[in-house]
């Protein structure tokens, strides 16, 4: 394969037989030489995974993918757009074999590669997901065949390489695996493709792969699945673990694993094993990237011609920065190049022993596994070591305030060389003491959390008695409005309300507006004429307490779930100043929050029952939502976030597009912020592909945040328009 001439991506350039392309860009497919080769590694990983064609280990069936692509024009999909003759006229060219490597051809190289510019735009659309879907069920058809080039460019226009087809129950791996195609497999697992995954019935790619007799496939697979382990084992030792016969591990140990460990080493080494599952696997992938740079670097510097190209395309010093991680991550890869080799070394042996842990759930690391033996002079594999570790060069990128995930945190491991495996020493009395405070602590915790509980089952009980409380004395309420309309005392202002023209204006009043939930208790009930039976007391809704299986759930939302249902029972106490403006209640009557609020009057404002009927809409969804939190159906936060959503606009659509005042436009404002949060926040409920599962209690309490805050909107927009509909 390697004899024939292949014409590179630095050929493009007409570039003489004597720079024959020697790299290989895996994720692209397509061949470069040296001098390409430099800009290349300066995108990344994430742009393009660079090999030597003969100074590194290739799996035979990857090299064979690389070729397929090459020999049937992959570079064609990354140029598209150039080769449309309109191009030219448009002034887009490709760099000629007469420019110089920077900036002219570095330039071109990144358009290409990094920003895309040329690849086929697919035609505009209004939903990029629906896109998307499509062009991931196209590659799910496609990968049954061994046509990669089709498949190379629906991965370039954004097919998912881990689509979940929803009638199939499978992804494209699968199929592949099972169609037997050993190439499309290569490809798609080169671009995320996860060969653990699981169908509809709970089989793997590898299952697929066996049950269609395809054996080589299948081991191949088991080896990608375990690709960033054996990768950091053989940049150590040279070896990989033996997977057919059952080993998927290999745990190096330091030639000075016997002596003890610094505290600040046993403080790193414990921060990295209480890492959480998705931040060890970011640094697993961190750590992963830097030993690529390392190796490729140590092949460019053992290849080049030092008289005349390293003078000008040279080593990346560090890891260059990936955009779709964060400024912290960034900063975290580059200080990865400042760790000698025996402190990386410590690092990967650390990252390879919690790998296993994690796998296997078990701490100790079996003696067959630690064979190697690394000694304490490793052999420098980069030039990074001879930079002033003071101040290095890095990247410009802005830094977070969030310092507790920075990617290395496992960087005071580079004190003192460290076992793979605690569990080996012999336990000290001063580990036994802290071990026993720990538990001491934790015991104490748990009963302090215990009690807190208590109390909070305590007040919600107490909130849910209060909120009866002002359930039924707001009905007392509407029962005596009810009889004082009939039965004004003699020498009232009021007209007689059974005379003609008095009743002829209240059927109109009650005819021009629906009855409100908040009036009737029901918002079913029409108000009664005399004489008939008031309200029955069954008819009022109370709130039934929380079962057993809910309380503890509900509990742990925190104060703003409590916090809400009183602004609920608040809002429903508004509709007492509608009654005070019509004399239905006696002077002494008060709302304190009417009384207390100053604003300009403004007559663009809607009118009160306009208001409240909107806000009966927001409220009747939160409650929904609220159930759906305390019954963990999580799966119903997004179609009750939606009508909270459509609920906010209708009501926002009542209010002026500029309020005069300053308090309307906030309230409308935290109204609308918070429904865009709200679905923000329901969207994190549901699981990505590929991804650790949300913290289902954090995204709970911010669904719950939200809620609380489109209430209180809504009730400060239901008092002003009663203030201003009073005045």
């Amino acid at each position: 394969v390697l004899a024939v001439c292949w014409r590179a991506e630095c050929c493009q350039f007409k570039i003489f037989l004597d720079l024959n392309p020697r790299w290989a860009s895996v994720n692209r497919g397509v061949l470069i030489c040296d001098e390409c080769c430099s800009v290349h590694r300066s995108l990344g990983r994430h742009s393009s995974q660079v090999r030597h064609l003969t100074h590194t280990p290739w799996p035979p069936t990857q090299l064979q993918m690389v070729q397929t692509l090459y020999s049937n024009g992959a570079n064609s999909i990354w140029e598209h757009s150039l080769l449309d003759p309109a191009s030219v006229m448009s002034g887009k060219r490709k760099a000629n074999p007469q420019d110089k490597l920077h900036p002219n051809k570095s330039e071109f190289i990144k358009a290409k590669y990094q920003m895309l510019a040329f690849v086929h735009r697919m035609p505009c659309r209004e939903d990029d997901s629906s896109a998307t879907k499509d062009l991931s069920k196209q590659l799910h058809s496609s990968v049954r065949t061994g046509n990669l080039e089709t498949c190379l460019r629906l991965l370039s226009l954004g097919a998912q390489a881990n689509f979940f087809h929803p009638e199939k129950g499978n992804t494209p791996l699968h199929v592949a695996a099972k169609a037997g195609q050993v190439s499309q497999a290569e490809l798609l697992t080169v671009y995320g493709a996860d060969p653990g995954a699981l169908d509809s019935n709970g089989k793997t790619p590898i299952d697929y792969a066996r049950e269609a007799g395809q054996h080589d496939l299948a081991d191949r697979l088991v080896e990608i699945q375990y690709e960033l382990t054996d990768r950091l084992a053989f940049y150590l030792c040279g070896r990989k673990p033996d997977h057919k016969n059952g080993q998927h591990f290999i745990v190096p140990q330091m030639a000075d694993s016997s002596l003890d460990l610094s505290e600040l080493a046993k403080a790193a080494k414990k921060k990295l094993q209480s890492l959480s599952n998705h931040l060890f696997e970011e640094l697993a992938m961190d750590v992963y990237d830097e030993v690529d740079r390392r190796e490729t670097d140590a092949v460019w510097l053992a290849t080049q011609n030092h008289s005349t190209l390293v003078t000008e395309t040279t080593v990346v010093p560090f890891l260059p920065v990936n955009p779709e991680y964060s400024s912290t991550r960034n900063q975290g890869r580059q200080k990865l190049a400042r760790f000698n080799a025996h402190e990386f070394a410590t690092l990967v042996i650390d990252i390879l022993s919690d790998a296993k842990r994690r796998q296997q759930g078990s701490s100790i690391a079996s003696p067959k596994d630690n064979v190697e033996l690394i000694l304490k002079s490793v052999p420098v594999r980069h030039c990074s070591d001879s930079q002033d570790n003071d101040q290095p060069d890095y990247d410009s990128v802005a830094s977070d305030e969030d310092t507790d995930q920075e990617v290395p945190s496992s960087k005071g491991d580079r004190t003192k060389s460290l076992d793979s495996d605690l569990s080996d020493s012999p336990v000290t009395m001063q580990e036994y003491m802290e071990v026993k405070h720990a538990l001491s602590a934790s015991e104490a915790k748990i009963q302090q959390l215990m009690k807190a509980n208590n109390n909070l089952s305590d007040e919600l009980r107490l909130m849910q008695k209060k909120l009866q409380s002002l359930q039924s004395e707001n009905t007392s309420l509407r029962r005596q409005v009810t009889t004082n309309i009939y039965q004004i005392p003699s020498g009232s202002d009021y007209p007689d309300p059974s005379s003609p023209s008095a009743l002829k204006r209240r059927q109109s009043a009650r005819a021009s507006r629906p009855m409100s939930m908040y009036e009737t208790g029901s918002g079913l009930k029409p108000y009664l004429p005399k004489g008939e039976t008031p309200y029955p007391e069954e008819g009022i809704p109370t709130l039934q307490p929380f079962p057993p299986h809910v309380s503890k759930t509900f509990l742990s939302l925190g104060n703003r779930s409590r916090c809400l249902a009183v602004i609920l029972v608040i809002i429903s106490l508004c509709r007492r100043g509608r009654l005070r403006s019509s004399g239905w209640l006696g002077e002494g009557s008060s709302i304190p929050e009417l009384d207390d609020l100053e604003m300009e009057s403004d007559p663009t404002l809607p009118s009160t029952e306009d208001v409240i009927r909107k806000t009966e809409q927001i409220t009747k969804n939160i409650q929904e939502l609220l159930r759906a939190a305390q019954e963990n159906k999580h799966e119903s936060f997004i179609p009750c976030s939606e009508r909270i959503h459509v609920a906010v606009t209708e009501m926002a659509a009542l209010f002026p597009k500029k309020p005069r005042s300053e308090t309307v436009r906030g309230s409308l404002r935290l109204l609308t912020s918070s429904a865009y949060r709200l679905q923000n926040e329901c969207r994190k409920a549901l699981p990505s592909d590929g991804c650790q599962g949300p913290d289902m209690q954090l995204v709970t309490q911010q669904v719950i945040q939200c809620a609380y805050d489109i209430a209180k909107a809504a009730k400060q927009l239901v008092t002003i328009t009663t203030k201003e509909n009073t005045n």
